[in-house]
């Protein structure tokens, strides 16, 4: 049986930091028929506390990262998208994830098992430069997190994400909401009640949002908001 990698798979193996360098050969080497998954909406690849064994290169579709405290309730870390990798420093460590990867939407993941690579970096040890650099990536990302959290209100949180959103485009904006907006409220660190509430407020800004559309009259004037001391 086969490995089914497309084209635009190949391209995207070689956004990855862990993976770009290393020839057509070395990454087959990696890899078998069972390395590439497709997903349903709501599918576990891994629970928290489950030994880790593996990382994961998005291929397509998105996936969420979340803690589970001792009372049940969901902390989600990040939100990863295609052509981004996971769970690399717990392979790597031959530890226990300290996560659950969900699917958000229906995906597909590239699995790379940690027996494969640690064999690849005993050859090639520039491979493991290029996981310190990924993992490096990560850990930047979770500080930002903290930062953004400490140091901005929740209707800042709310509106800095919209921002991120609207990508270079400036002036008035529309566009749709990437998830749920549960969803959305727990990678922002707050309550689906807050992330409401926080959403009404927005119409001070000139910001409308229907459903799962939002309009954005004047991203100065929201980047303004975002940026008050």
């Amino acid at each position: 049986m086969g490995i089914a990698l497309t084209t635009n798979d190949w391209a995207t193996l070689r956004t990855c930091a862990i993976l770009r360098d290393l020839s057509a050969a070395d990454l087959m080497a990696l890899l078998d028929e069972r390395s590439v998954r497709a997903v349903d909406r709501g599918q576990v690849l891994f629970r928290q506390g489950d030994p880790a064994q593996a990382f994961f290169l998005v291929l397509e579709g998105q996936f969420k990262l979340c803690r589970i405290n001792p009372g049940g309730d969901e902390a989600i870390v990040h939100i990863y998208g295609v052509g981004e990798s996971f769970a690399e420093a717990a392979m790597f460590l031959g530890g226990r994830y300290p996560v659950a990867a969900e699917a958000v939407t229906a995906s597909r993941i590239l699995r790379i098992e940690s027996a494969a690579l640690r064999r690849n970096v005993a050859e090639r040890p520039e491979v493991a430069f290029a996981m310190m650099a990924s993992m490096s990536r990560h850990l930047k990302v979770l500080v930002d997190q903290i930062e953004r959290m400490k140091l901005l209100s929740a209707d800042q949180r709310v509106a800095e994400f919209l921002l991120d959103l609207c990508g270079e485009r400036t002036g008035a904006v529309t566009l749709v909401l990437p998830h749920e907006k549960k969803l959305i409220a727990s990678r922002l660190g707050m309550k689906p009640a807050t992330f409401s509430r926080a959403i009404a407020r927005m119409r001070e800004l000139g910001v409308e949002v229907t459903g799962n559309e939002t309009q954005i009259r004047d991203t100065a004037k929201v980047l303004a908001f975002v940026n008050r001391a």
